[in-house]
């Protein structure tokens, strides 16, 4: 399956964007996916991910009650809804699929897409 991720630009903290990631080549019904982002300088980090049937989400701590993962099958996408924007969610958003668990290791994904870069000004 291949992923790609869009809909990162620049915007200024507080703001709000929304992260799409769409699949081709096979269907995402079957896969856990995940979000996860680069900052420059830094390792890749994971944001959020949810099961295939959409019911089980997880988190990372720092964007816990600001970010939402959503998935919507039928149409082979994947969204992240980034609320309330600080300048350290700057990085480069990548999506990513995992056909057995909801994890927060890249290393447990086996499809990732090109990144998206999201920049917040303070």
């Amino acid at each position: 399956v291949q992923l790609q991720a869009s809909g990162g630009g620049l915007v200024q903290a507080g703001d709000s964007l929304r992260l799409s990631c769409a699949a081709s080549g096979g269907t995402i019904s079957n896969y856990v996916m995940g979000w996860f982002r680069q900052a420059p300088g830094k390792e890749r980090e994971f944001v959020a991910a949810i099961t295939w049937s959409g019911r089980t989400t997880h988190y990372a701590d720092s964007v816990k009650g600001r970010f939402t993962i959503s998935r919507h099958n039928t149409e082979n996408m994947v969204y992240l809804q980034m609320n309330s924007l600080k300048p350290e969610d700057t990085a480069v958003y990548y999506c990513a699929a995992d056909p057995t668990t909801l994890s927060g290791i890249p290393a447990d994904y086996d499809y990732w897409g090109q990144g998206t870069e999201v920049t917040v000004s303070s």
